[in-house]
């Protein structure tokens, strides 16, 4: 097979911006077919509930059965999954699972107040939403790492009900992903999945329970299924392909950058990997590694058409340009594979989650760092985070004021609210001033 040659940059060149632009650019409209049959199937769950979840279950994942009560996994079976796997597969997610648990009990926000000078109360009170469902991916695409991720926070937030949703095509389940929803302490889990099972979460059913924010990754039914409910619940996030972008200085092995760009190209066709440093040679040494390494790999087809349609070898200046072009691409993982990886965090802005030095590998950071793998894509760093406790957690305002307090500031509510022809809004702050109206 002939050598891949990927695509290069040079920050220097006249036409760099276009070219950069072209490179991110990647089209995210949802399919007109596939946005008619998620409406549709959407519509039936709402309408028949129960009855139109077993029909969708049997067409697609070619499962028959009588009740959807037969499709829930109970906990002494998510047990029993734990119990079954290897035990250096159940050690592995139970040293996982207590490093997430522990990074993300650190996000935890407590509800807060302060009292003025007259006596208000202003404050935020903070609550864990009631219920909230996790999709979970079935079939070949099985990922208990996903599990741990989107559970855990919810757990540690104080969400009351966690409802877990899974596929199992022709009734294949995959025990990894049921022992992680028992050490994640997932409360239900029902074996459904695609548009008819984010439908159910967000419409509920006589079996199933609505649910107030759905989260997890799935195919683009899901993804356009989740899209059409958002509002009904609340979603994390419309997730794009996977990405990584590697900023180094010419002094890792070029063995260990081309292994750390094919662990987001194996992911999917659509996944993006590139690499920016200001060492000319050290690019061509990477490119050297990718097609000596590539032949080694399982999922080599999928990692050569990823490489060679979206991936991108960049030179720049210096580690100063290279981290201008990363806040431009504002990518989903951004490795600093330098010398000094804190003296370049200041000059990084956007990025999903940052992993310093040569000897994190993003990969670290999708199964047991300890923060959240849920990251934002396409760009959408600029103004988006990684999943965490907060995204299960909701705010609402606490005011409370005195009567000297309701007299001073009522003035000026009244004095705004007259200003915006609001009459009703200023007598009723007017009520509350000594001497105002009666």
């Amino acid at each position: 097979m002939t050598d891949l040659t990927i695509k290069r940059l040079n920050a220097s060149q006249s036409d760099f911006d276009a070219a950069l632009a072209k490179l991110l650019a990647w089209d995210d409209s949802v399919d007109h077919q596939v946005n008619e049959s998620v409406r549709h199937i959407l519509h039936e769950v709402k309408t028949r509930g129960d009855q139109a979840v077993l029909e969708f279950t049997e067409k697609f994942d070619r499962l028959s059965v009588g009740s959807v009560a037969e499709l829930e996994m109970d906990n002494a079976r998510l047990q029993q999954s734990l119990k079954a796997i290897p035990e250096d597969q159940r050690v592995a997610l139970e040293q996982a699972a207590e490093r997430v648990r522990d990074y993300h009990e650190r996000q935890n926000q407590k509800s807060w107040q302060y009292e003025d000078a007259d006596g208000t109360v202003l404050g935020q009170k903070v609550t864990p939403l009631d219920r909230a469902g996790l999709y979970v991916p079935g079939g070949k695409a099985a990922y208990p790492s996903s599990v741990l991720m989107n559970a855990i926070p919810a757990k540690v937030a104080g969400v009351g009900e966690v409802i877990m949703v899974v596929p199992t095509p022709d009734g294949v389940v995959n025990d990894m992903v049921l022992a992680a929803a028992a050490i994640a302490g997932v409360d239900r889990v029902f074996t459904i999945g695609g548009a008819q099972a984010v439908g159910a979460l967000a419409y509920g059913t006589d079996t199933i329970p609505s649910v107030d924010k759905i989260v997890g990754p799935g195919n683009i039914f899901v993804a356009t299924a989740k899209r059409e409910v958002f509002g009904v619940v609340g979603i994390d996030m419309i997730a794009g392909p996977s990405e990584i972008l590697v900023i180094s200085d010419g002094k890792t092995d070029p063995d260990w950058i081309a292994m750390d760009l094919f662990s987001q190209a194996e992911h999917d066709e659509q996944a993006q990997s590139i690499l920016i440093s200001p060492d000319g040679a050290f690019l061509d040494a990477v490119e050297a590694s990718i097609n000596k390494l590539l032949p080694t790999m399982e999922r080599a087809d999928i990692i050569r058409t990823s490489m060679a349609d979206r991936a991108a070898l960049i030179q720049v200046a210096d580690l100063k340009e290279a981290a201008e072009v990363s806040n431009r691409v504002a990518p989903e993982h951004l490795e600093l594979s330098v010398e000094d990886p804190e003296a370049m965090l200041e000059d990084i802005r956007h990025a999903g989650a940052i992993f310093m030095g040569r000897y994190t590998a993003e990969a670290l950071g999708d199964y047991c760092a300890g923060p959240n793998h849920v990251l934002p894509t396409s760009g959408t760093a600029r103004f988006s985070s990684p999943l965490g406790v907060y995204d299960f957690q909701k705010r609402s305002s606490i005011i409370g004021f005195s009567a000297s307090g309701a007299d001073r500031m009522g003035r000026v509510a009244s004095v705004l609210a007259r200003g915006e022809g609001l009459t009703a809004h200023a007598r009723s702050a007017e009520y509350r001033i000594k001497g105002g109206a009666s």
